[in-house]
């Protein structure tokens, strides 16, 4: 045999082999990778309009909760708003862990046709976490919140890491966890031209026309 004839041969005996490995090395990886792949949990609330008379309308929408990894993207898209107007957001809960849901007309224990923010309470529980530029901060009152447009629609879209946000949500609730299907999405917010009944109540000094109600819906983990 001579040399080249030889050589062409070893290097097919050896060429082979990779090209086997090579060709069982694909479908390995792709099985691995999918394998890593942070899988995906998406929580929705359907919005349903709350003190329509004295929004001037009916507000609906929708908000979604979407967790893949440790990423929490939070939107809010809603029309039938107050327009020009900055609207407050929050998901609000039990810090004791029972189910919260949307007040309906019983919540208006005065009878004075509106149902406030502190009537909401016995069925929705308390402000847990602000839908701002930063939920993760929990600055309910300064926090920086969507404003309405001219034709009364909100979008809203931030992501936030999901540890940090348990985490900040651990130290105002202590030893508590998110429970997202266990809380309920709140859309408030009037214009301060709005004659409200003296009987309308808020939180401190914040103004009622601030804290109103216009929107409800629960969350729920999306089928």
């Amino acid at each position: 045999m001579n040399a080249s004839l030889r050589t062409r041969i070893i290097h097919r005996s050896t060429l082979v082999p990779m090209l086997l490995a090579a060709a069982w090395a694909v479908p390995v990886s792709a099985q691995q990778a999918a394998a890593t792949s942070p899988s995906t949990v998406r929580y929705v609330a359907q919005l349903s309009a709350l003190n329509s008379a004295a929004a001037g309308g009916s507000a609906t929408g929708e908000a979604t909760f979407t967790i893949t990894g440790d990423s929490l993207t939070i939107t809010v898209t809603a029309s039938g708003l107050p327009k020009d107007i900055t609207h407050w957001q929050h998901f609000h809960g039990f810090p004791e862990g029972q189910p919260a849901a949307c007040p309906n007309a019983s919540s208006d224990v005065n009878h004075d046709g509106i149902i406030d923010i502190v009537e909401t309470e016995p069925a929705a529980g308390t402000t847990m976490v602000p839908l701002t530029d930063n939920p993760a901060g929990m600055d309910v009152a300064h926090g920086i919140y969507p404003k309405a447009s001219a034709t009364g629609t909100l979008q809203y879209t931030q992501t936030v890491s999901l540890a940090e946000l348990q985490a900040a949500f651990g130290k105002a609730f202590p030893g508590k966890s998110l429970d997202l299907d266990r809380r309920v999405v709140f859309l408030h917010g009037v214009p301060s031209t709005t004659v409200l009944p003296a009987t309308v109540a808020s939180l401190g000094p914040i103004p009622a026309a601030v804290t109103l109600p216009i929107a409800c819906g629960r969350i729920a983990l999306a089928e």
